[in-house]
């Protein structure tokens, strides 16, 4: 299971770091994405961190600005939010996936376990 916490609500400029947390087994093994929905939008891929090498991706938007790390021995994964703008706005998911190849990262299908959400307001 994964659960997502570090949400809430933060004016325009300010920073937010997001946690998913893994229980029951190790996301090592585990390509891990950072998806987000807002209210009548689909959900978008935000982030991913490939299984091996820790490669990063990143959606254009937030290039820059956000930072995926994980940490596999707390079983782990974060999502460092900075210069947050009003379009950030969003119910943010955690999700990952044991076989994922690099170009089928940003497809929300991709991943097998998907964490509960957590909303992140940002006020202008």
């Amino acid at each position: 299971q994964l659960q997502a916490s570090g949400g809430g609500l933060v004016q325009a400029g300010g920073s937010l770091r997001l946690s998913c947390a893994a229980s029951g087994r190790t996301i090592s093994g585990y390509a891990v994405g950072w998806f987000r929905q807002s209210p009548g939008k689909g959900r978008e891929f935000v982030a991913a961190m490939a299984r091996t090498g820790g490669a990063t991706y990143y959606t254009d938007s937030v290039k820059g600005r956000f930072t995926m790390s994980r940490d596999n021995a707390k079983r782990t994964v974060f999502l460092q939010m900075n210069r947050l703008e009003p379009e950030d706005t969003a119910v943010y998911y955690c999700a990952a996936g044991a076989r994922i190849i690099t170009s089928s990262l940003g497809a929300a299908t991709s991943y097998d376990y998907w964490g509960q959400g957590t909303q992140v307001t940002v006020s202008s």
